[in-house]
């Protein structure tokens, strides 16, 4: 064989090697990071949920995701291990988070009070547009060749059949 007929091959196991590296590489970093957390880490499972382990074990963690409310987790859910800073800010709020803007109310009635007045003043300068149907010109001659139609219950069907009838056998 020659090397022109083995070169796809070559690049395709080269490709493949290179992509079970980085992913046994992004693993091992995730192992070494699980192995980090000790009772009174905050950590951020796979799910999303924040919580503080309470004990270790050799492939599952209790986590105390509420004060005096305890779940077991493998220990391949655990997200992320955060410092304690990051976890305080962000399930104790400690970071300060500042809402830019008032506080949306209850009710929609202080919305609206601020743009009806600003409304009232635009719409009296406006003409209002009718958006009604115009009645039909004096000029126009009455359509009286026109028969009026019958309703649907005595109407003939357009296929010949009654009500219900179909052409199953």
């Amino acid at each position: 064989m020659s090397l022109v007929t083995l070169l796809p091959f070559i690049v395709l196991i080269g490709a493949m090697f290179l992509m079970t590296r980085s992913a046994k590489k992004k693993q091992q970093q995730a192992v070494q990071m699980r192995n980090q957390m000790q009772p009174g880490t905050g950590v951020r499972t796979i799910g999303g949920m924040y919580a503080t382990v309470k004990e270790l074990h050799d492939d599952t963690v209790l986590l105390e995701v509420a004060p005096g409310v305890h779940a077991f987790y493998a220990k391949n859910a655990i997200g992320a291990v955060l410092d304690d800073e990051e976890y305080n800010r962000i399930v104790h709020d400690d970071g300060g988070l500042k809402v830019d803007g008032g506080i949306v109310p209850d009710d929609a009635s202080s919305l609206t009070e601020a743009t009806t007045e600003a409304t009232d003043s635009d719409s009296a300068d406006d003409a209002k547009i009718d958006l009604g149907k115009k009645p039909e010109a004096d000029d126009a001659e009455p359509k009286d060749d026109v028969e009026p139609k019958a309703k649907d219950d005595d109407a003939e069907p357009k296929d010949g059949k009654a009500n219900g009838e179909t052409d199953a056998k």
